[in-house]
């Protein structure tokens, strides 16, 4: 969190903040212009997932808080990272004020922090779903219990961005901006700190993912040997596991590839600056401002994905288009008017 704090031109260098404050450049403009394109795709899919979650009944009644979840922590991503992003980057400093700053910046690490725990508890799902079918029953509860766990605990790992974060005022120039300088004694402090949200944000879900999907993994390949060794019975006419039940874990296997694809060329180039901030100066700005662009990209995804792999969802979004293209097509339009008139009643002559 920090690092997008540093990177994206909002430095809590005091230093920094009194000789050189940042600009509008013309790399910033065409992230801006970028992360403006990606808000509304993100916010017209993840919307219409959500409603499209929350209206189905074909999604198993489990499945459902999982999916929802996934997409609430995207929309938080979506109207709270990206506009964020985008104002303070075209004002450059900061000017809503130090409340606004420190709840702002407690929201964005919440919003992060939320989308890689939600991912977790569906990882921790599917493998319970793999390894013991036989607690189905009990997965609905379960789930919730994870989800309820997760989005907690996102709350508390960012309730320190409430403190840390201040407005600071530049001492030779009219600049004001939303760091954490003052907060730290020293600057191991501030790396140890940067270090803490890496490991929580990406290091522990990858961990936990990866375990879970290896022994899904190894689950499979176990069955795929004892049925073809004639030692166990299949589920179904041709099937170790169900068809539906492998889908949605290939659904999730391909939205955790995705995470890890978007957002590790960002967070392996916060490490670098954390212990090396000069390379600020041998990389070209337009990388960090490209990478981040590219880390949010995730939200998008997402519900690409489970289109691809949902049927309904995409029954539900081309039936919406229909509506909407009958709605205001002209013919539609002449046919109401039409019908409006041939009711309406007729004024005696």
């Amino acid at each position: 969190m920090m690092m997008m704090m540093m990177m994206s031109g909002n430095s809590s260098n005091a230093s920094q903040l009194a000789w050189t404050p940042p600009s509008f450049t013309p790399a910033a403009q065409a992230r801006v212009a970028a992360t403006m394109i990606l808000f509304v795709f993100a916010a017209l899919s993840n919307l219409a997932l959500f409603i499209s979650v929350c209206r189905g009944r074909r999604l198993a009644s489990h499945l459902r808080p999982l999916v929802l979840s996934l997409a609430a922590a995207d929309l938080l991503m979506t109207f709270v990272v990206m506009p964020l992003d985008v104002v303070w980057n075209v004002t450059v400093q900061w000017l809503a004020g130090d409340g606004v700053c420190k709840i702002m910046c407690f929201l964005k690490l919440f919003a992060m922090q939320t989308s890689a725990f939600v991912l977790v508890v569906i990882s921790v799902d599917r493998h319970q779903a793999i390894l013991r079918p036989l607690d189905s029953l009990n997965a609905h509860r379960r789930n919730r219990r994870m989800l309820v766990t997760a989005w907690s605990l996102s709350a508390l790992i960012a309730s320190p961005q409430l403190f840390i974060f201040r407005t600071v005022r530049a001492e030779s120039e009219d600049f004001t901006q939303c760091v954490t300088h003052g907060s730290f004694q020293e600057r191991w402090q501030e790396t140890a700190y940067n270090m803490f949200h890496f490991v929580t944000l990406y290091v522990i879900p990858l961990l936990v993912m990866s375990c879970c999907y290896t022994c899904i993994l190894i689950e499979i390949n176990r069955q795929l040997h004892k049925s073809q060794a004639g030692e166990t019975l299949r589920r179904s006419g041709t099937d170790m596991i169900p068809k539906a039940r492998m889908k949605t874990l290939k659904m999730t296997v391909i939205i955790v590839v995705s995470f890890v694809v978007c957002w590790t060329p960002y967070y392996l180039l916060g490490i670098w600056y954390w212990f090396q901030p000069e390379m600020l100066t041998v990389t070209p700005e337009a990388i960090h401002h490209l990478l981040f662009v590219f880390g949010n990209l995730n939200t998008c995804c997402d519900p690409v994905i489970y289109g691809l792999y949902t049927p309904s969802f995409r029954a539900d979004l081309a039936r919406c288009c229909r509506t909407h293209t009958h709605t205001h097509s002209p013919r539609s339009l002449d046919h109401r008017l039409s019908a409006r008139h041939e009711t309406a009643p007729h004024k005696p002559t």
